[in-house]
Order: C-alpha cells, then sequence, then structure tokens
C-alpha cells in the first residue's frame, strides 16, 4: 500500500511539470487552404448541389446499412461457416467500397492537377 501511494504522489508531482513542458512547445499553424486541396479544405462534398449531396448521403447511408445490418447477422450466427460466409461478405463489400473510394479520390486528384 505504501509503494502505491509513493507511485501516485510521484505522478502527481510529475503531471503538471509535463503539461507545462508540453504547453510551452510551438504549435504548428494550420495550413492554408490552398495547399490543403479542396477534399480537405472545403469537404468532400464541396462543389455539390444540394441534391447532389443528398443522393451521396443515401448511398453512405446504404452502405453503412448493409454493412451493420451484416455485422448483426454474424454476431448473432452460431454455425461457424455460415458465421464465416457472412465475414467474406462484409468483407468484399468493404473492399468494393474502399476500391470505389480511392478511384474516387483518383479521379479528384487528376482533376485537381488540370
Amino acid at each position: 500500500m505504501k509503494h502505491v501511494c509513493k507511485s501516485t504522489a510521484a505522478l502527481l508531482l510529475l503531471l503538471p511539470i509535463s503539461m507545462i513542458s508540453s504547453a510551452a512547445e510551438p504549435q504548428k499553424a494550420p495550413e492554408p487552404m490552398k495547399e490543403m486541396g479542396m477534399h480537405q479544405g472545403m469537404g468532400m462534398m464541396g462543389g455539390m448541389t444540394e441534391e447532389q449531396k443528398t443522393e451521396k448521403m443515401r448511398g453512405m447511408q446504404e452502405h453503412m446499412l448493409q454493412m451493420h445490418d451484416l455485422s448483426n447477422q454474424i454476431l448473432s450466427e452460431k454455425d461457424g461457416a455460415k458465421k464465416d460466409a457472412l465475414k467474406k461478405q462484409q468483407l468484399e463489400l468493404m473492399k468494393a467500397h474502399h476500391s470505389q473510394m480511392m478511384e474516387h479520390r483518383q479521379e479528384k486528384m487528376q482533376e485537381h492537377k488540370k
């Protein structure tokens, strides 16, 4: 018990010192919007109309619902083979979504270079 009290006291003494040293470090200034690129500065939907934004959000919602549905099925499935099949199905959905995002990112990068 004595050791725990000494350790706690030492930590309580060192905490303010560590906070002071981290506060003394210079903070990095945020990058200007121009250098950050459109996808970081204005958001991924910066140049879209409200209708396009809504459609994009619906697609994102559909993907999330599919992922959550598969997750729930995986968690409730007792049969190991069926569980593995569901996991494989979810993984394929994740891969397809990732591939789609990377393709979209490449298109945006090409547009940005022009």
